[in-house]
């Protein structure tokens, strides 16, 4: 079971993520809906894993997770991107994010990828 942190600014988003992970057994300790309040909330909860949306007002996934990275360098990141943001995902992924899930998310991907990222260490 890990502490997870849930980041998009659709609420609907998160509801999905959170009954996936939940289902799975997993503890969701925190939420946030923008990068700006996912970098403070990180700071506070150090969860395990965060999955965090791309595109979001105030301050972008890929900017929140790169300062999250530079705060915590273990920090596992799981990017959410819409279809067709193949571009925004590689340069998650070159941020130091550990893997990608595309929206409308699929239950055993999303699965798939939590375990895998919680695998590394």
């Amino acid at each position: 079971m890990a502490r997870i942190m849930v980041v998009d600014d659709a609420a609907f988003m998160r509801t999905m993520l959170k009954n996936i992970l939940t289902e799975q057994g997993h503890e969701i300790v925190a939420e946030a809906t923008n990068g700006e309040e996912a970098v403070n909330v990180y700071k506070q909860h150090k969860p395990d894993l965060v999955t965090m949306d791309i595109t979001m007002p105030d301050k972008d996934g890929i900017e929140a997770a790169t300062q999250i990275i530079s705060f915590d360098p273990q920090a596992k990141i799981i990017m959410c991107s819409a279809m067709g943001q193949q571009l925004m995902v590689l340069n998650a992924l070159k941020a130091g994010a550990k893997d990608f899930i595309v929206k409308p998310f699929q239950n055993d991907r999303v699965i798939a990828s939590i375990n895998k990222v919680l695998r590394l260490t």
